[in-house]
This record gives structure tokens, C-alpha cells and sequence, in this order.
């Protein structure tokens, strides 16, 4: 427990506690890395992982390619992403963006304040 402790965390907070709930800042990137590999368009995240290679190579690889930060009870998600050939960007862009938000404000109770996308290549695998 003491290497969960010296991780960077977001204390919830409810009116009738009975006990405290502790969210590591890993964990709301995992949720942002799964959420936006998720939307139709992104081929992976920065750091090469696609929900393909998630059983293999264990969740915490769903955090490359995601930094975020988390103030009181708000989030910044700055995402790096590999967009595939053919695809609108600031369409798909738009769809990660809302898809992350969506997913980390359901999941954890935090409100998102933006989700920013870097893109940092396309795939072109199926190209032709």
C-alpha cells in the first residue's frame, strides 16, 4: 500500500462519508487511453498500443501516449494519438474528445476541463 501512496492521487469527497476513495492520476489516464482507442479512426495511441495488444501487455500500457492532470476536482487530458490513412482528423478528433470526456466524467466523477490531441502520425496500414 505504500507505493500507492506515493502516487499522484484525487481525493473524492461526499457529504456522508463513510470512508475516503482514492483515484490514482494512472487510472484517469487508462480510462482516457481505452476511451479514445475506442473511437473509429484512431489506429493507437503515441506509444503503439491498440485494444488488440491491451491483453497482452497488461492496462497500464494504456497510459502511453496520455499525460494528465487533475486539480481539485477537475481534469486536463493531453492525448497523443495515431490517426488511420483515410480519416477526417478533426472529425475523429472531435469524437475522441467526446468520448474521453464522456468517459472519465461517468467513471470517476471528475469534470473534464479539456481534452487536447496531438497527432503523431497516421497508420497506413490497408492503405492503397
Amino acid at each position: 500500500m505504500a507505493e500507492a501512496d506515493n502516487r499522484s492521487a484525487h481525493e473524492t469527497y461526499e457529504e456522508k462519508k463513510i470512508g475516503e476513495v482514492r483515484i490514482a492520476n494512472e487510472v484517469v489516464a487508462i480510462i482516457a487511453g481505452l476511451a479514445a482507442t475506442e473511437v473509429d479512426g484512431v489506429a493507437s495511441m503515441a506509444g503503439n498500443i491498440t485494444n488488440g495488444l491491451v491483453g497482452k501487455l497488461g492496462m497500464k500500457n494504456l497510459s502511453k501516449g496520455v499525460k494528465v492532470e487533475v486539480t481539485e476536482e477537475h481534469v486536463s487530458v493531453d492525448l497523443s494519438l495515431n490517426i488511420r490513412f483515410g480519416y477526417n482528423i478533426p472529425e475523429v478528433s472531435k469524437n475522441v474528445q467526446e468520448r474521453v470526456r464522456a468517459a472519465i466524467e461517468n467513471m470517476t466523477g471528475l469534470t473534464v476541463l479539456d481534452v487536447n490531441i496531438r497527432i503523431a502520425g497516421v497508420d497506413m496500414e490497408g492503405a492503397s
